[in-house]
């Protein structure tokens, strides 16, 4: 628990600089270069992300499991078998671009906005093998080259570059996309120097066909997990790009972004928790599984519902950083931000199902999502029927999410709860008791007080109340190892204690 509460304690900060690192490249992009650019810039960075992740083999969780079972040969080395999944990503990842500038309309549905923008499929590559070099670090217990790499690298040169290059004549129409690709490939370097320091070279290393289609194939359903996991956050925006204009894309994906601090909390803790996962499966130590879910899962649901409320109840506030035309958007902002609290859970728990139920896991995400896209484009063509405005078609989408987060949670959480024999939720209602004081607090700010009073002050008051009242009210002393840098682990066969609940 030490050594989670650890990784998550350095992921959470990283996600939190990596928010405040992309809040100048949401701000420099929507009041610079305008709704409609940045609603194509984000169509197609969705469809990138996309095959990013079919791309890097879902090793995010897998190279775990292969780097804690080893192969039959011994001569391997554990730099050899992330080599393995390099060559196979590379491989991946050339057919994707080939696919995408062939048929270039998958990615710009709505058109281009310069010529610089074929470019951005260029990200494809450089965004699978970082995924899977973070992996590797990961598995090391190393999460600081993650904040490095996507919270700091990444965002600051992505934010920077947008800026700089709008002043320059010749680059001005590509700055969005020039900076995007840009930023990828510094991450890239990032994590290839760590982890070349932490594992070197390969050693005798060669490409093994049979070897590489084996590994391939045991992959599939971990890569359908990531694509299905991530892609119900990203095909709202996809279908929304196919059926509204680049306007209210530009608006939802705004949206998206000040939502994504609480979002990426929920994988905040996969990277470390995997290889802790993996150790317990080895040793079939289901309890100590079952109270590692329910621990993070708590702590990752009561860390999102904080952010939420401090994001969504100034939320006026917060969309009109984007300008006057984004504050539509203000109703899509609060139901997602309810959709990723919601969603804790069925994270949570597909972190363990994708190593002990995979098929299982696999062909409940493919009903979600299945769900999830039939509800989208079902709200869409309501909303436009009905003649209300953009806003309100990016709610719709917002709605279909929150509704395929809701079942996918109670499903995922009831099959892992019969599978581990033991108890996973990760509600209190110490949560209900916390929230009330931070509404009342939100109300008197936003009530009374300018909007810039109500993001600078009134966003950490409301988060403030909230969580003096967590801590007094939901925290016991198992929980708040979170935040607390020197302590004596739980042992895992002492999970099942009163004390260690």
């Amino acid at each position: 628990m030490a050594t989670l509460a650890k990784g998550g304690r350095t992921n959470t900060l990283g996600f939190i600089l990596r928010l405040l690192g992309g809040l100048p490249f949401l701000f420099v992009g929507f009041r610079f270069y305008g709704v409609d650019e940045m609603g194509r810039f984000a169509a197609a960075f969705v469809v990138i992300e996309i095959f990013a992740l079919i791309c890097s083999l879902g090793e995010k969780r897998g190279l775990a499991q292969r780097l804690t079972e080893g192969v039959e040969d011994q001569e391997d080395t554990p730099a050899n078998l992330v080599f393995d999944a390099l060559l196979v990503s590379l491989l991946f990842s050339g057919l994707a671009c080939l696919l995408l500038i062939t048929f270039p309309v998958i990615i710009f549905p709505s058109g281009t906005n310069s010529e610089f923008d074929m470019w951005m499929i260029a990200a494809i590559p450089a965004f699978a093998l970082t995924e899977i070099l973070l992996a590797a670090q990961a598995y090391k217990y190393d999460i600081a080259t993650t904040v490095r790499a996507r919270a700091v690298v990444e965002p600051w040169t992505k934010s920077i570059l947008v800026a700089g290059l709008f002043f320059v004549p010749a680059l001005a129409s590509g700055g969005i996309a020039l900076a995007f690709l840009i930023a990828i490939y510094a991450a890239l370097v990032t994590a290839l120097y760590s982890f070349l320091r932490t594992y070197g070279l390969p050693k005798g290393w060669r490409p093994r066909p049979r070897y590489l289609t084996k590994m391939t194939s045991r992959a599939v359903p971990l890569i359908g997990a990531d694509v299905i996991e991530r892609g119900t956050r990203l095909l709202d925006v996809f279908l929304l790009g196919q059926f509204t204009s680049p306007g209210t894309v530009g608006i939802y994906w705004f949206a998206k972004e000040v939502v994504s601090l609480p979002q990426k909390l929920k994988t905040s803790f996969e990277p470390i928790l995997a290889p802790v996962i993996t150790k317990n499966l080895k040793t079939g130590n289901m309890e100590a599984i079952a109270f590692q879910v329910r621990q993070v899962g708590f702590w990752i649901i009561a860390l999102q519902f904080g952010i939420a409320l401090t994001l969504a109840i100034p939320g006026e506030a917060v969309m009109g950083l984007g300008g006057p035309d984004i504050v539509g958007g203000t109703g899509a902002l609060a139901i997602l931000l309810s959709a990723e609290v919601i969603a804790s859970m069925a994270v949570v728990s597909e972190s363990v199902l994708v190593y002990i139920a995979r098929k299982r896991n696999l062909a409940i995400s493919v009903g979600i999502i299945t769900l999830q896209g039939a509800l989208t484009v079902g709200f869409i063509l309501l909303v436009q029927h009905l003649g209300y405005p953009e806003g309100f078609q990016a709610a719709g989408a917002a709605a279909a999410l929150f509704v395929a987060l809701a079942v996918a949670s109670l499903v995922k959480s009831l099959v892992l709860k019969t599978l581990l024999k033991a108890p996973v939720s990760n509600w209190r209602w110490a949560l209900v008791w916390a929230a009330a004081p931070a509404v009342i607090v939100g109300f008197i700010f936003t009530e009374f007080t300018p909007e810039w009073v109500e993001i600078i002050i009134g966003g950490p008051a409301i988060f403030a109340a909230y969580f003096w009242v967590i801590w007094k009210l939901g925290f016991d002393e198992s929980d708040k190892v979170l935040f607390r840098k020197n302590v004596v682990p739980v042992e895992a066969e002492d999970a099942s204690t009163p004390e260690a609940r």
